[in-house]
């Protein structure tokens, strides 16, 4: 009788056990692979996006890199101008970027001013933000964006580390596509923002 007990509870907890492992492996593939969550920590995307923004971003979308080698799965499609993208820095590989695409690999950027010419046609930006008023401003470009490159910069113009001081950023960087924001903090004000919970980003 207690040969039968014991052997019962091995065998439940060799059911828990793998229950376990097989969560944890769906979940590491699902963070490798499909979704994954990022931290907003500076004001280059304000206001579509906020310093304690936490947000899912898609990683398939673009196809994913798969993890320890360089291979990537096929693309659903290539970012396209407007898509927010979170990518790899390029001068280091580590630390995650986020930006907006502002024109992709064919296409002519120029900026003069506060105006965003895309192959010559002034472009209507209604997320941008500009924190220094009506100072003089330096000119960029014309630049064709390279094959297999992408030109990025943040929504605050005034304030952001972007393609204007980089270059181009090559696709190989880039990990997947802002989702939606679930969880977001003020760090002045030590509080939540429960309004922005949910807001799906654009």
């Amino acid at each position: 009788m207690s040969k039968k007990r014991t052997s019962t509870k091995k065998s439940k907890l060799r059911e828990y056990i793998e229950i376990i492992v097989t969560a944890v492996l769906l979940a590491l593939i699902v963070r490798a692979l499909v979704i994954q969550s990022y931290h907003i920590p500076s004001e280059s995307m304000e206001d579509t996006l906020l310093k304690g923004d936490f947000l899912f971003a898609n990683k398939f979308i673009y196809g994913a890199k798969v993890p320890f080698v360089e291979w990537r799965l096929p693309a659903v499609r290539q970012p396209k101008p407007g898509d927010i993208v979170i990518f790899k820095f390029p001068g280091d590989n580590k630390t995650d970027y986020i930006k907006r695409c502002i024109a992709v690999e064919g296409q002519t950027v120029e900026i003069r001013g506060r105006r965003l010419l895309i192959d010559g046609v002034e472009q209507e930006e209604d997320y941008i933000k500009f924190v220094y008023g009506d100072i003089p401003r330096r000119n960029y470009g014309p630049l064709v964006v390279p094959k297999g490159h992408i030109f990025v910069m943040g929504d605050n113009r005034d304030n952001s580390y972007d393609s204007r001081f980089w270059g181009a950023l090559n696709k190989k960087f880039v990990r997947g596509m802002a989702l939606f924001i679930y969880f977001s903090i003020d760090y002045d004000r030590h509080w939540m923002r429960f309004t922005r919970i949910g807001d799906i980003i654009r």
